[in-house]
């Protein structure tokens, strides 16, 4: 195998592989990404869960395949002149060469036939969809965040995803709020079941939806879902579980509405937090007449409070939070818009979405304070 590419095409496929190459080193070639030069390049990394391949325009002039350590060739490449064009060789014993001007590099490999495959299943897909990345950003951003971060619980260490009459719909949960969104596709008669996308997953697919250009294109098979969009494939493997019935938990309705500029509350809340405890977060929000007191204390630190002027005139009662999952929900709405909230009493679930916004909802479970 010999081939010599852009230094800057090369950077921008190894840089899709660093998050996704296995760190934990459990199986030597999940470290390595797969060069394959064969009229092009084409770049590919795995942890078994997650596979990733970029095609790279490259003047290949021997073909052939090798696997080498994602880092190493990262980093080195990453350090490179600017300008410059690199040759990439394989040599005896399965060595990589990397030459840039004055620079060389030799790196030890692995056989690329000790590489693992990662096919999407023999079955036949069960739906394929096109969407823009603006949009399928969007609907990463507004869920990923409420998934559970424990392992051990892997029906919730996802997103829950739906289509049903063209609509789709995603839930991120973690048991102790939940985040749901909906979006309209073109495709109007799109409808499949319920599937749980991983968190790494979305987190490796999300680095890619910030650049202009073409649509994403979705195909779901029984047991992963890939997408392809420009140069870059996609292959992650679905979560084998049942996600469970968050639909019981929607409040049908609270009893108080409130609608608080959304800069105005993140930035109170930030401030306030900062005495609450390292442990809890807690926070409360007490309503009275015109007006929205959010405050924390505690032993270690102190107190802290700030009034909100807000259109509210029913009676006075007080509510608490965690102020991070206040915060994160608040963090993914837009800047430009106003927040409607939606409270009951000090043991019914709190209800956060943008003003006119019926396509996104955030329910959140109070605190004892």
């Amino acid at each position: 195998m010999e081939f010599t590419i852009d230094r800057g095409e090369f950077i921008h496929g190894l840089s899709l592989a660093q998050g996704v190459v296995e760190r934990r080193n459990t199986l030597p070639i999940l470290a390595n990404v797969l060069i394959e030069a064969n009229g092009g390049v084409s770049i590919a990394a795995t942890d078994l869960e997650v596979h990733v391949k970029r095609r790279c325009a490259a003047a290949v002039r021997k073909p052939g395949a090798a696997t080498v350590g994602a880092r190493k060739l990262y980093e080195f490449v990453r350090e490179l002149r600017a300008g410059n064009d690199v040759v990439v060789r394989l040599l005896d014993n399965q060595f990589v060469e990397v030459v840039s001007g004055r620079s060389r590099l030799k790196l030890v490999g692995l056989p690329a036939t000790d590489f693992p495959a990662f096919a999407q299943g023999k079955e036949a897909s069960v739906a394929s969809f096109r969407i823009a990345a603006a949009r399928l950003a969007r609907l990463i951003d507004s869920t990923l965040f409420a998934v559970s971060a424990d392992d051990t619980r892997p029906h919730l260490a996802g997103v829950f995803a739906a289509a049903s009459g063209g609509t789709l719909r995603c839930v991120g949960t973690d048991g102790h709020r939940l985040a749901m969104i909906e979006e309209p596709l073109k495709e109007s008669g799109l409808d499949f079941k319920g599937l749980i996308l991983p968190r790494k997953g979305l987190s490796e697919i999300r680095k890619l939806l910030d650049e202009e250009g073409e649509d994403a294109k979705l195909t779901i098979a029984a047991n992963a879902i890939k997408l392809e969009r420009g140069q870059v494939e996609y292959l992650v493997r679905l979560i084998d579980g049942e996600f469970p019935n968050y639909e019981q938990v929607l409040p049908k309705s609270t009893k108080h509405k409130i609608v608080v500029d959304k800069s105005e509350l993140f930035s109170a809340l930030r401030r306030v937090s900062v005495v609450a405890s390292d442990r809890a977060r807690g926070v409360k929000l007490h309503l009275a007449a015109g007006q929205l007191v959010v405050s924390a204390s505690s032993p270690e630190f102190g107190e802290a409070s700030e009034e909100i002027e807000v259109a509210y005139r029913d009676e006075e009662f007080s509510v608490g939070f965690n102020a991070r999952y206040l915060t994160d929900v608040l963090a993914v709405l837009p800047d430009d818009q106003r927040v409607e909230i939606g409270l009951s009493d000090d043991v019914s679930p709190g209800v956060l979405r943008a003003e006119d916004d019926e396509s996104y909802s955030y329910i959140v479970m109070p605190m004892r304070l």
